[in-house]
This record gives C-alpha cells, sequence and structure tokens, in this order.
C-alpha cells in the first residue's frame, strides 16, 4: 500500500560539520596547518574526499571554519574580557600576555596560537585567512591603547603582538607554563614602565 512519506533526496550526510570542524582544530592546532592533509583530516572524519569537498570546499575553507571556531571559543585569548576600560592599559595588557602563556602552555601536544602558528603556513589562502584574524586581533589592543594613550597605541601594539607570537612559538617548541609566564611577566614590567599611570 503508498504511502505519502517522502524520503529526502540524495545521499544522507554522514557526519556533522560542527563535530568535524571540531576534530580539524585538533589535528591542525597540533601537527600545524602544512602537516595536515586533506588526507589525514578524511581519514580522522571517516569520510571519502568527495564529502570533505563538497563539505568545505577545500582544505583552506576547512581552516577558515575552523579559525572562526577557535577565535569564538575557549582556546583563544579572550581580549575582551581582559583590556578593561576600568583598568590600568599596562595591566591589562600584562594581563593579556599571562594569560596567552597559560592558553598556549594548556596543552602539550597542542601548544602555541592557531591563527599566529597559521599566519607563517604556506598556502596563500590559509596564511591570509589566519592574518585576517591576527589583524583583527592587533586592531582590538590597539584601539584599546589608542583610547587613553593614542601616542603609544602603535608602539606597544607591535610588542604585545611581537611577545604574543614569540609565546606562541616558543609552546610549539615544547616551553612550558613556568617558561612562558615567565616571559609574560617581565614583558607586563615593560609594559608597566612604559605606562606608569
Amino acid at each position: 500500500m503508498p504511502t505519502n512519506i517522502s524520503r529526502p533526496r540524495g545521499r544522507p550526510r554522514r557526519f556533522d560539520p560542527d563535530q568535524a570542524v571540531a576534530t580539524a582544530q585538533r589535528l591542525f592546532r597540533a601537527r600545524g596547518y602544512d602537516a595536515v592533509s586533506v588526507a589525514d583530516v578524511t581519514e580522522a572524519l571517516g569520510i571519502n574526499p568527495p564529502s570533505f569537498y563538497a563539505a568545505f570546499g577545500s582544505k583552506a575553507g576547512l581552516y577558515a571554519r575552523v579559525l572562526e571556531r577557535y577565535a569564538a571559543g575557549a582556546d583563544a585569548v579572550p581580549l575582551s574580557d581582559l583590556l578593561r576600560p576600568d583598568r590600568p592599559v599596562a595591566e591589562c595588557l600584562a594581563a593579556v600576555l599571562e594569560e596567552a602563556a597559560r592558553r598556549y602552555a594548556a596543552d602539550p601536544a597542542a601548544a602555541g596560537c592557531l591563527v599566529l602558528e597559521g599566519v607563517r603556513c604556506n598556502d596563500g589562502e590559509a596564511r591570509e585567512t589566519a592574518s585576517a584574524f591576527h589583524t583583527a586581533a592587533e586592531d582590538r589592543i590597539r584601539r584599546y591603547i589608542a583610547a587613553r594613550h593614542p601616542e603609544e597605541a602603535e608602539r606597544l601594539t607591535d610588542f604585545v603582538s611581537t611577545t604574543m607570537t614569540g609565546l606562541s612559538a616558543k609552546a610549539r617548541d615544547g616551553h612550558g607554563l613556568a617558561r612562558l609566564l615567565a616571559t609574560a611577566r617581565l614583558a607586563g614590567l615593560a609594559l608597566a614602565r612604559a605606562l606608569p599611570v
């Protein structure tokens, strides 16, 4: 007896794209963008390459989704929470560096910052995407400093950004939390001297 129940057309999607992005984020953090192949991703997700390309377009397309998830999630340094208008600028910038050290060292198997490490990858499209996230973070820091110390905004943004890049690189090289925090705190002392009030 025929029924009016219609079945969805096409093959059902065999994986959850959001879960796939989470899995890919772990791979990219652990190995770096360049060391992860599409084959690595499809194997980790249990899908075939056509399904991967249908869902994400390319490895760089998947990486863009990963960076969006990373920037909005618990792994990224929460600039909005740390750059407070009711506290001294140098103190808040020092807090950013210390929090970066903590987050970059939190998982020794996936150390460093996914965005900062992506800025140096070989794939031009992925590098451009990571650079956009990095530039947005720098702009946020620059605006915060400029609100009270406009003459110091460029110089101190460069200092904070360079320090964060170094912390990420050292975390990837195996520096643990104690060493990263020591560096962040030394940078914090420099910030306090640069902005005594």
